[in-house]
């Protein structure tokens, strides 16, 4: 691979922004500054570095994102900050995408990624991935309430799949669901008279958010997803 493309790809700037790098010799290769952009390294035996750090190169990368409320699940977005202005510099957001959505106020675990194919994976509907909330709502919830979530309830001309839920205490639940639907936790909410006035999202199939502290991201491997 060329040297100015293994900069590209490992996030350091635009294939311009690295030519000016290695022209300014600030990119080693093996340890010896290079002033070539097209030199053709061997990703699994030479050592790049920049600032020196070790550059790692990787086709596919994933990145857990504990979400803050007022930030919507886009890439871009005219009106609203969106969640990729949470990812910190350190993060190579080349190509990064959020897997599924959380809406706007919802918080927790969202997953990025470049690996086109998992996130299909992840978000179709024929794979039954388990996604666990957190709720809290205004009024309390009775038995009939659980019951109710459980075998499936109309969203407005939709009747949900099944689902689990645990009683927390009066106002507070964990709803485990394996579909997506816009805005489907509030709506199964206002299903059964009720109102969210927190949600978050505290898993993703295998993945769960833990004791990450709000807005921060760490970097996983695909064997912590599958």
């Amino acid at each position: 691979m060329r040297l100015d493309k293994f900069l590209v790809e490992c996030g350091i700037g635009s294939r311009k922004e690295v030519k000016e790098l290695i022209q300014n010799r600030e990119v080693f290769v093996n340890g010896v500054p290079s002033k070539d952009p097209t030199l053709n390294i061997k990703i699994e035996n030479d050592k790049i570095e920049y600032k020196s750090k070790v550059l790692v190169y990787k086709e596919f990368r994933y990145y857990i994102l504990n979400k803050l409320s007022g930030y919507v699940t886009a890439l871009v977005d005219s009106k609203s900050p969106t969640v990729m202005e949470l990812l910190p510099e350190w993060v190579n957001k080349k190509d990064l995408f959020p897997v599924g959505r959380l809406d706007k106020d919802t918080v927790g675990l969202l997953l990025f990624t470049n690996n086109g194919k998992l996130a299909h994976e992840l978000i179709s509907p024929k794979k039954h991935v388990d996604k666990v909330y957190y709720v809290e709502v205004e009024n309390s919830i009775s038995k009939e309430d659980i019951t109710r979530l459980e075998e499936g309830i109309d969203i407005g001309g939709y009747i949900t799949k099944p689902s689990k839920a645990e009683k927390i205490s009066d106002k507070k639940l964990y709803l485990n669901i394996q579909e997506g639907k816009f805005h489907q936790v509030k709506k199964m909410m206002h299903g059964i008279s009720n109102e969210v006035t927190y949600l978050k999202r505290v898993t993703f199939g295998k993945l769960e958010l833990g004791n990450l502290e709000a807005g921060s991201v760490i970097e996983i491997e695909l064997k912590d997803i599958i």
